[in-house]
């Protein structure tokens, strides 16, 4: 067992959650799985998958990604995830920062046509990737995750 605190992302849609979580040094980001739900508001399996997560992966820090739109305001998906936000925050106990997440699954999905992945895998791990890269940004960028890591 580590003493190094992790940290899960979470790209939250409208029927999936990209995870991912940092390596056990807490240095870089690791895509883990795609969680897909038949509607947007059945949030059950997915919390509970989440909570498994959190237990398994010695979890102390989640992060879920903020889709701003490009002019920094927030919209309808925005105020959604502010509420699984709150949801998680309620259900684990732990403390769950917001995170921009603007331009990330771009991003991933432009990582995995570079690796020659198919459409139908592509969209099987776009949300993780997108998930990662949120992770990857919060570890480079933020004095946080500095201090977090201490």
């Amino acid at each position: 067992m580590t003493d190094h605190k992790r940290i899960l992302a979470l790209d939250y849609g409208a029927k999936t959650v990209g995870t991912a979580v940092t390596d056990e040094l807490g240095l870089t980001a690791v895509s883990l799985e795609t969680i897909f739900r038949e509607h947007e508001k059945r949030l059950r399996r997915t919390c509970a998958r989440i909570e498994h997560i959190v237990l398994e992966k010695n979890i102390t820090l989640i992060l879920v990604g903020l889709p701003l739109n490009m002019d920094g305001s927030e919209g309808e998906r925005a105020e959604k995830a502010r509420s699984f936000a709150e949801l998680l925050r309620r259900r684990t106990g732990l403390p769950v920062e917001m995170v921009d997440e603007r331009l990330t699954t771009e991003e991933a999905d432009l990582l995995i046509r570079e690796t020659g992945n198919h459409l139908k895998d592509r969209k099987k791990h776009i949300d993780s990737m997108a998930a990662a890269i949120i992770l990857e940004d919060y570890l480079h960028s933020s004095d946080k995750a500095q201090s977090y890591n201490a």
